[in-house]
């Protein structure tokens, strides 16, 4: 009996451990089940080729940084300050780039399941960001992949305090493994190596760098950290007592929001609000990642046939004594006063094209800028392309860029006409280029009219139609829409501690009103070079042309003489004066002798 019960305790035992291992191991077996998913959807990074900053463990970050704070609108803001450099300086790049072989990379995953969609988030911290538009001490950026219950996967790209959402079939892949074109220094997230372009992000993309796959970078659960609840600042503040977006560190991930307040630890919610990718955008961006390359070849091409053109006329007729046909200025006439009026044409518009087309600006007194307000441009459109900006205690910082040689484009189109000028000599042409050229000047300023109206059709597509920002902006794209040529806008912002009264201003700018004036002279110009239609010079013949020239028909006076001659031959009677016939002996009216 005592046999049997020893018996019975040991089998007690052993199932009693068994059932302790099984509860050990289930936390263990979700974890390698976890690791295998987030294995399986690890991005593929693809950086540009002067890239300073990569994914790195954020214990780099922690041991050369003091933790600080500041009190802002009553509450208080822990952020991280790092002892290597500032917000200003290169000091933390090259701190990280002496060490990068020894720090390796790390890149930071988190999974959840909401019921209806399995989320996992891909985070990844630089320790700097030296961005083309924003410049901050730590950045925090992400990417994940959504796998509904029902339906197709999705993916949501981070890009600064927005991004993008893309189909699963929109995505570049190796396998399940998402490829993710890094913008340069701002850490932007892309779906394609030409974007950026386009979009507020206006990031420098390539995939001509480092590139960074699964065995190259150790995944680590974001859930295990000890830091990972924290809510802080990843970087010092640019001002102390504000916060300044683009200038300041991000947030630890699980407090990091976007422009309207939507949490990105929410994959859901979060990715639901962000603009959807279009495939029509892929090409668009496409031809403007390659746009000056495009544009250089073709003005290549056209600058040789035009110098062909030339040498060709030279040759054969001449390019007369001014080459030139715009530097025919003689006397007082219509000519001169057209040509004149074309050289005032092109000095205007050559300021015109380096002056500001379109401006929105704005006068804010608000509680996070120094001094409780200023004078902004918000919205800048010239030569350039489109820049927009952002109010910051001590100015303003660029928001974004969508760059477009505009300028480029209409100084060499003014270059181009000026040489097609050479050996012009009938002024009825000449005024034809002007006219044409000056239409070219107002069709610009009518397209960017035509932009502006179009605007308002983004007003719907600003994710959180709820708060007082999102509000703003979509009434501000409503207003400048309707009002295109000018207006203004008057409103209070507030959102948690934040607030604002905004008083916003926008119309055409100088360089527009100046290129409508120019291209109006020029097609004046080009009238006055018309209506007379005057020959400016001779131009030689060619030794062909001398060779099929037909011979002039022979004067009237020697048809005159040879009718003479004919009429010579006839006889007439000497006594009465009448016509004889050939052979008469006697006149046949007077009977004379002959």
């Amino acid at each position: 009996m005592v046999k049997i019960l020893k018996n019975k305790g040991i089998l007690s035992f052993r199932k009693i451990f068994f059932i302790i291992f099984l509860l050990l191991l289930v936390p263990l077996f979700g974890f390698i089940c976890n690791a295998a998913i987030a294995d399986d959807y690890a991005p593929i990074f693809y950086f540009e080729g002067e890239e300073t900053c990569f994914p790195v463990e954020v214990e780099y970050h922690l041991d050369n940084s003091d933790l600080k704070s500041s009190d802002i609108g009553g509450k208080t803001i822990n952020y991280l300050d790092n002892r290597l450099g500032t917000g200003n300086d290169g000091g933390i790049i090259t701190d990280y780039q002496s060490q990068e072989s020894n720090l390796g990379y790390t890149v930071y995953y988190y999974e959840y399941d909401d019921g209806d969609n399995k989320v996992i988030q891909y985070w990844i911290f630089y320790a700097f960001n030296p961005g083309e538009h924003n410049q901050h001490e730590g950045d925090w950026e992400m990417v994940q992949v959504v796998i509904p219950v029902s339906g197709l996967k999705w993916v949501g790209y981070s890009q600064h305090y927005s991004g993008q959402r893309a189909t699963w079939n929109q995505v570049e892949k190796e396998g399940d493994h998402i490829k993710v074109y890094v913008s340069r220094g701002s850490h932007a997230n892309y779906l394609r190596s030409f974007s950026g372009k386009l979009g507020i992000a206006s990031g420098i993309v390539g995939a001509n760098g480092k590139i960074l796959k699964l065995n190259d970078y150790t995944l680590v659960d974001i859930t295990t950290t000890s830091w990972y609840t924290e809510e802080v600042l990843w970087g010092e503040l640019y001002n102390p007592g504000y916060l300044t977006i683009g200038s300041d560190g991000t947030p630890t991930p699980m407090f990091r929001t976007d422009m309207y307040g939507n949490y990105m630890w929410s994959g859901v919610t979060w990715g639901n609000n962000l603009p959807q990718a279009n495939d029509m955008v892929f090409i668009l961006e496409l031809f403007m990642y390659h746009f000056m390359t495009i544009f250089i070849i073709l003005t290549i091409v056209i600058l040789i046939v035009i110098i062909v053109r030339i040498y060709t006329i030279n040759k054969k007729y001449g390019l007369g004594p001014r080459i030139m046909s715009l530097l025919y200025i003689d006397g007082f006439n219509l000519n001169t006063i057209g040509n004149v009026l074309c050289i005032l044409g092109l000095i205007l518009a050559i300021v015109g094209i380096y002056s500001q087309w379109y401006v929105v600006s704005a006068d804010i007194i608000s509680n996070v800028i120094t001094g409780g307000g200023g004078t902004f441009d918000l919205l800048v459109i010239d030569g350039s392309g489109i820049n927009m900006y952002m109010p910051r205690p001590t100015g303003t910082i660029p928001l974004g860029t969508v760059i477009f040689p505009f300028a480029a484009i209409l100084i060499i189109g003014v270059i181009l006409m000026l040489l097609s000028t050479f050996g012009v000599h009938k002024s009825k042409k000449l005024g034809t280029k002007y006219i044409f050229r000056g239409i070219r000047f107002i069709v610009v300023i009518v397209i960017l009219i035509f932009a502006i109206i179009a605007i308002g059709t983004f007003s719907g597509v600003t994710g959180d139609t709820t708060s007082d920002s999102a509000i703003f902006i979509s009434n501000m794209l409503d207003s400048i829409s309707s009002n295109p040529f000018g207006g203004q806008l008057s409103d209070t912002i507030t959102q948690n501690s934040f607030f604002a009264d905004v008083q916003m201003h926008w119309g055409l700018g100088s360089g527009a009103i100046i290129l409508l004036v120019a291209g109006i002279i020029m097609i004046i110009a080009g009238i006055l070079e018309v209506v007379p239609n005057k020959i400016f010079y001779e131009p030689k013949i060619t030794e062909e042309e001398k060779k099929t020239v037909i011979p002039p028909p022979a004067p009237a006076v020697k048809k005159e003489e040879t009718k003479k001659k004919k009429e010579s031959k006839d006889k007439f009677c000497s006594e009465c004066g009448n016509k004889l016939k050939k052979g008469d002996m006697f006149c046949p009216e007077c009977g004379a002798k002959l």
